[in-house]
């Protein structure tokens, strides 16, 4: 018996359409970068594969008291990557909805100028090569903020934003680390 399957095309169309959707009602443009000289950018890459959205990882070192501007690129599902050895150790694929509902999940609790923090640190196994990777730190947050806005639901475990209303506990937060960094006390 034959069936008719339509092509991926569409449903990854579809995927990364509502995802730039939902990521342009909480795009901020340029509106804090006068709070710090010292900024950088991180890129989130997300590619359609297999009807899901996956963030796409290198490992590489994190820059401390640096304004990070987490910028989401969409990347073709063929991409291969091809990274210089000397740069990047490997590269690896994680389901988006990972970062809602991790296997391996643990959280440190912080509390620094009055402010509480939470460090979250997902553990992945990539089925692929059975290699385990840590995503902890800024990385981590950009992609539970990213899979938060995107794929709108809540994840299993706690978190520092307003669920009801990400924009305005994320500017919080940002506004809060500014003024932790700038203070001379």
């Amino acid at each position: 018996m034959w069936r008719y399957c339509p092509p991926q095309k569409p449903v990854r169309n579809s995927l990364i359409d509502d995802a730039k959707a939902r990521l342009r009602k909480h795009d901020v443009g340029t509106k804090y970068s006068h709070l710090l000289s010292n900024k950088c950018s991180i890129l989130l890459p997300l590619l359609a594969k297999e009807g899901k959205l996956y963030l796409l990882f290198t490992l590489r070192s994190e820059k401390r008291d640096t304004l990070i501007t987490p910028v989401v690129g969409f990347i073709d599902s063929n991409f291969q990557a091809k990274p210089n050895p000397d740069e990047v150790k490997n590269v690896f694929l994680v389901p988006l909805e990972y970062f809602l509902h991790p296997s391996v999940y643990q959280q440190n609790h912080l509390t620094r100028s009055g402010h509480h923090i939470i460090i979250h640190c997902f553990e992945y196994t990539n089925p692929e090569d059975g290699v385990t990777y840590h995503i902890r730190g800024m990385t981590a947050k950009c992609a539970l903020f990213v899979a938060l806005i995107i794929l709108g639901k809540k994840p299993s475990f706690e978190v520092e934003f307003n669920l009801n209303d990400l924009m305005s506990s994320s500017e919080e937060s940002l506004l809060k680390l500014h003024k932790r960094a700038t203070s001379k006390l």
